[in-house]
């Protein structure tokens, strides 16, 4: 390719990636003060699991919260006890391309969580895509319903 090529091709790569990235923050500022307050919510989640963190969970959980992952449905109680006293150990987790539907006093967030750690003396890098609802209460957003799916090894 000659150099003026090159060169054309570098200022076309730059200019999209400066789109995208105004694109990006553009949405981020036209957010409603709700879906800021249930994406923060989702990142406290994300520090929860890592902190095992029982009080986190219990301001996020909803009475009567439902989570599936895969084949599995648990309780609010039974998914906090695995996180606080499970044999996996989480050193980062952090959510990625997270999108909002807001409908009147609840709120779906999807995106991906992303989750590194050990696990029986093995590391492991998890990828779970996710679907949360989110209820406003007497002015509070907690959580009534999570499912996640584990992404299979080697896949995207």
């Amino acid at each position: 390719m000659s150099p003026s090529r090159v060169i054309v091709a570098s200022c076309l790569l730059v200019c999209i990636a400066s789109v995208a990235n105004a694109q990006q923050a553009k949405a981020a500022t036209t957010r409603s003060p709700d879906e800021r307050a249930v994406l923060d919510l989702e990142e406290a989640w994300a520090k929860g699991v890592v902190k095992r963190d029982a009080a986190t969970f219990k301001r996020l959980l909803a009475p009567g919260f439902v989570y599936t992952e895969d084949d599995r449905v648990q309780t609010g109680d039974q998914l906090t006890s695995d996180i606080i006293s499970g044999t996996d150990t989480v050193t980062e987790a952090r959510n990625e391309q997270m999108q909002t539907r807001a409908f009147d006093n609840a709120m779906i967030v999807t995106g991906w969580l992303i989750m590194q750690g050990r696990s029986g003396g093995k590391p492991f890098n998890r990828r779970y895509r996710f679907t949360d609802t989110w209820l406003k209460r007497s002015g509070q957003w907690q959580i009534i319903a999570a499912q996640d799916y584990l992404v299979p090894a080697g896949r995207k």
